[in-house]
């Protein structure tokens, strides 16, 4: 037999149980629902969760102007996106990584920052550090501001 306490324990947890199987909420509650403040909180913390950090044309020009490069890491709360080493098949004695940094919500040009490694083979096959021309970096950067601009204007329409 059970006890008023097991009984009171049995309940409860079921309770909990079918209080999370809504059809609006399948997954049980919103962490905004238990906020102070309810529905107002709600919609700046759902847009909180679900936004970046940095304007969203830049990044997603960068991941596709890039996408040759293969992908090291990739913060979009932080904008820095990391690219390992990247040899081009017809220049295979040298090699390039990148960095990028996306430094605001606005797509801006002072909101983006391309920073270029080189390295290049000597004569014994070891990879040494290798001066980048500063006119490549400008030109992925112009890359990178062009397709965003190109895809800011797809979203207009």
């Amino acid at each position: 037999m059970l006890s008023v306490r097991g009984a009171a324990t049995i309940l409860i947890v079921s309770s909990l149980g079918l209080t999370a199987c809504s059809a609006e909420r399948p997954f049980g509650p919103v962490l905004s629902d238990v906020l102070p403040g309810g529905p107002t909180t709600r919609a700046a913390a759902e847009s909180a969760q679900l936004g970046i950090g940095v304007n969203a044309y830049l990044w997603r020009a960068t991941l596709d102007t890039l996408s040759f490069m293969p992908l090291s890491s990739a913060d979009p709360w932080g904008g820095v996106i990391n690219y390992d080493w990247y040899s081009d098949p017809r220049t295979p004695d040298e090699r390039f990584k990148a960095t990028v940094f996306i430094l605001d919500t606005r797509l801006r040009a002072d909101a983006l920052n391309v920073a270029l490694t080189k390295q290049v083979r000597d004569a014994s096959g070891q990879w040494v550090a290798a001066a980048v021309d500063p006119q490549t970096e400008t030109d992925l950067e112009n890359a990178i501001l062009t397709k965003a601009r190109q895809f800011n204007l797809a979203d207009a329409r």
